[in-house]
């Protein structure tokens, strides 16, 4: 984990974690089309079947990852994020370790993902390789979709 990074079960209602949601969003939403987008509103993160997670270093909000589950098997990573100040430093490594170790507390046996195909997301595609995940069809409730790349991984 990154030196000083704390990372906490977060309720959605610090202004910080809204505000570094709501500009995900808008980037998901100007990178790819609408029906193509698959972030959750804040809203969305706090239902049950979701846990969610900020990383602070110190005082600062560093980033955020959440794990949504499918069923008692398996889980999905759900807003996987660096705060423009944190990115190119590992906090998405880190957050990304604490959810793989958080699924399997769970005893999840795969965990999954949704990211975007166009170029902006390629940092992201790198990293969920370099810690395992493989390319998979859609899982759950997606389908097949020209912008999106599926992932997947054994816990």
């Amino acid at each position: 984990m990154t030196v000083g990074l704390r990372l906490v079960e977060d309720d959605l209602s610090g202004p910080e974690i809204v505000a570094l949601l709501e500009l995900h969003l808008r980037e998901m939403h100007a990178w790819s089309p609408p029906c193509s987008v698959h972030a959750m509103p804040v809203e969305r993160l706090r239902e049950n079947d979701v846990t969610f997670w900020s990383a602070w270093d110190g005082d600062r909000l560093a980033g955020c990852g959440a794990l949504k589950q499918i069923d008692a098997r398996h889980g999905e990573i759900k807003s996987m994020r660096a705060h423009p100040d944190y990115r190119g430093k590992g906090v998405g490594r880190a957050i990304l370790l604490h959810l793989i170790g958080e699924a399997r507390a769970r005893g999840y046996d795969r965990l999954s993902l949704e990211t975007g195909a166009p170029a902006p997301f390629e940092p992201a595609r790198r990293l969920y390789a370099a810690n395992g995940f493989a390319l998979c069809g859609p899982f759950a409730d997606y389908a097949e979709d020209p912008f999106s790349v599926f992932m997947t991984r054994v816990i």
